[in-house]
């Protein structure tokens, strides 16, 4: 009944009271039923009679007009907290750490109308970029159950892509947004940081230490995406880095956007620094191409961002990040985190401050190099992976055409300018290749081009339709 439909329509027959709150529920809930068994995208979930005594009560209710996600069923990466359910990363010995109160975003999203009905699997620690751990197992990709969904958010992306939620909610450090979205044919966003905050009151920062991970989110649709957006964005007290913006994603939409104003710059494998598995540069440049007929100015373009630079800050600043949040855990033995987690551990610890003050320098050059380029183009374009979906049984891929990578997350270096230079960034669909294995690239904007990032992403949904592509699931 609302498998065709779009989540605005949905919400549109939901407050003309056309459907009740308690029909899309149990649209939703029998899907997962149906089909999460095999995905292992949902791995928390709240008791049944409760989420359809929520629905129930909303419906008995005459305010679901001023509750924009009226009703709609959202499952939580489980690296957020929802009160009374574990929060536990995929991490064994936290299988029983229950939340005692509802992280930001999710108090935002209940505030505006969600029913929340349990949680989105994630990688180990949230650390890797496939989503995999000890406690649940791996997430299978929609398109292939053999496959990964990448990670860490892959649980929203394959829950997304298979119609078993409307669209979720992620984190993104290093891909965990872009990766997955590439790898279920959907769209995925890190935002501007600050733009979705988080609650940093516990916080105990280094002065000009960069914040290297952001919330995002999934849809199969950028104008699915600005509604969910227009319910968690905005500055907080909370959050001293958070920001508002002067109007709403929904509201922006629907300004007519035109390609034929717009020039971006294909960066490719950035001069030859980053690894591609054969066929996804090719798939990239392929519809390049076909905007390009849509009068979109596109300029390939040798640039003078340094990737060693860009790779030796990122990891030192990275590892840091991760070894001051391990502590923060009070993990009793640090031996028992997976091999990645404790990579970054062990060089976390061993990272002094004039390693710090080397990769900001290292970031502030980046930076300089990177406005240069915002002055004369509006987007650069990368792919959103460096390989295709792979067995979902590896850890991680230890090559690239029989290239040995030298760390558990080269294989994920094409994300790291966006996510140490803090610049909003989307990826779209671009397609499958022979194995019907999909793929997507990255559109990157300057920092706080939030809302014309979308807009960009709304009209090439438009031309291509890619959300009309959907996975023929298995039982």
């Amino acid at each position: 009944m609302f498998e065709d439909k779009s989540i605005s329509k949905i919400i549109s027959l939901i407050q003309s009271k056309e459907v009740s709150v308690k029909e899309v529920l149990e649209y939703y809930l029998k899907r997962i039923k149906k089909y999460n068994s095999t995905l292992n995208a949902i791995v928390l979930q709240e008791d049944e009679r409760k989420i359809l005594d929520e629905a129930n009560s909303i419906d008995k209710k005459d305010q679901i007009k001023e509750k924009p996600l009226a009703g709609l069923p959202m499952a939580c990466k489980d690296l957020f907290d929802i009160e009374g359910l574990p929060s536990t990363y995929g991490y064994p010995d936290f299988k029983n750490n229950i939340a005692k109160k509802n992280s930001l975003i999710v108090d935002r999203l209940k505030k505006n109308g969600a029913i929340i009905i349990g949680k989105t699997n994630t990688a180990e620690l949230g650390v890797g970029g496939h989503t995999t751990n000890r406690l649940f197992g791996p997430t299978s990709n929609a398109y292939n159950i053999f496959k990964s969904a990448a990670g860490s958010s892959g649980g929203a992306g394959s829950a997304v892509a298979s119609g078993l939620l409307p669209f979720a909610d992620g984190t993104d450090m290093m891909g965990s947004c872009r990766a997955p979205a590439a790898y279920a044919n959907i769209y995925g966003f890190r935002p501007t940081t600050g733009l979705i905050p988080t609650d940093r009151s516990s916080e105990n920062r280094v002065d000009n230490f960069p914040i290297l991970t952001s919330p995002g989110c999934f849809a199969k649709t950028p104008e699915d995406m600005s509604i969910l957006l227009d319910c968690v964005v905005g500055a907080d007290p909370l959050d001293p880095f958070s920001i508002s913006l002067n109007t709403s994603f929904k509201e922006h939409l629907k300004n007519k956007f035109e390609f034929s104003n717009i020039k971006v710059c294909w960066l490719s494998d950035l001069n030859g620094a980053y690894n591609f598995e054969h066929g996804i540069i090719e798939m990239c440049e392929d519809k390049l191409k076909d905007l390009n007929n849509h009068k979109l100015e596109i300029e390939p373009l040798k640039s003078k961002i340094n990737s060693n630079d860009l790779w030796e800050s990122w990891t030192t600043l990275r590892a840091k990040s991760i070894f001051e949040d391990t502590i923060s855990m009070k993990i009793d033995d640090i031996n028992k985190m997976t091999s990645q987690a404790i990579w970054e551990y062990n060089k976390g610890k061993n990272v002094k401050k004039e390693d710090i003050d080397k990769a900001l320098k290292q970031k502030l050059d980046c930076v300089k190099k990177i406005d240069e380029m915002f002055n004369k183009y509006d987007f650069l374009i990368l792919p959103s992976a460096q390989v295709f979906p792979f067995d979902k049984n590896l850890q991680y891929p230890d090559q690239i055409n029989g290239k040995q990578l030298d760390t558990y997350h080269r294989w994920i270096e094409v994300f790291i300018m966006s996510s140490l230079l803090d610049l909003p960034t989307i990826t779209v669909p671009v397609g499958f290749n022979k194995e019907g294995l999909p793929m997507g690239m990255q559109i990157i904007a300057k920092k706080s081009d939030d809302l014309k990032l979308l807009s960009f992403a709304k009209s090439y949904e438009e031309c291509f339709n890619f959300s009309k592509i959907k996975p023929k699931l298995i039982i």
